[in-house]
Parts: structure tokens; C-alpha cells; sequence
């Protein structure tokens, strides 16, 4: 069983900061793709970022030069990091990873629960 577990969510100021995580767990053999995802109230989920084993990156367009996304793969973590928050920042941001398990010659997606990130005075 493969789990995805966010941390990081809650109540930020605009102009705050923002640093989510996202650890993978379970019978992984290989990570290649993780990314970032939100989807804002009556809107569909997008892409924020994504990020390759070997440590390229792909930015939404709409995303670029306001989000960093890394990741340690020694921990099987991804991480998303935003300064200077804006309201139109608010979401439930979901982890999305591509591995493969022990055993499989396939990968599939898995995807974390969700945080929800709240950007308010």
C-alpha cells in the first residue's frame, strides 16, 4: 500500500509564507514524477509544479517565478514553497506522485488527501 501524506496547510496572512510537504510511503521502488496540484472553490484542479527524480522542473505558466518546488529523494518527499502570498493562493493543494512499487513493471498515480491552504486577514 502506497500512501501520500501532506503537511504544511492552514490560516496564512497575505504576504506570508508558505512551505508544503509531501512524504511517500509504502512498498515504493521508484519515484519519477512528483508534483503539486490545488483546486480553488469552484474551480478545477490544476497544475502548480512538478518535478522530475533527476531534479527538472515544470511550472504552470500562470505559476512560474511565484512557487519552488523540490524534492529529497533519499526521503521520498516533495516540497512546495510560496512567498508573498495572495488570497487567489487559497485551495486544497494535493501531492501527485508517479512510482512504482515492489513487484510491478508499471507505474501508476497516486495522490495525497489534500491541504487546504487558506489565505485571509
Amino acid at each position: 500500500q502506497v500512501q501520500l501524506v501532506e503537511s504544511g496547510g492552514g490560516l496564512v496572512q497575505p504576504g506570508g509564507s508558505l512551505r508544503l510537504s509531501c512524504a511517500a510511503s509504502g512498498r515504493i521502488r521508484s519515484i519519477d514524477d512528483m508534483g503539486w496540484y490545488r483546486q480553488a472553490p469552484g474551480k478545477q484542479r490544476e497544475l502548480v509544479a512538478a518535478i522530475r527524480s533527476g531534479g527538472s522542473t515544470n511550472y504552470a505558466d500562470s505559476m512560474k517565478g511565484r512557487f519552488t518546488i523540490s524534492r529529497d529523494n533519499a526521503k521520498n518527499t516533495v516540497y512546495l514553497q510560496r512567498n508573498s502570498l495572495k488570497r487567489e493562493d487559497t485551495a486544497v493543494y494535493y501531492c501527485n506522485a508517479n512510482l512504482k512499487q515492489y513487484g510491478s513493471y508499471f507505474s501508476s498515480d497516486y495522490w495525497g488527501q489534500g491541504t487546504q491552504v487558506t489565505v485571509s486577514s
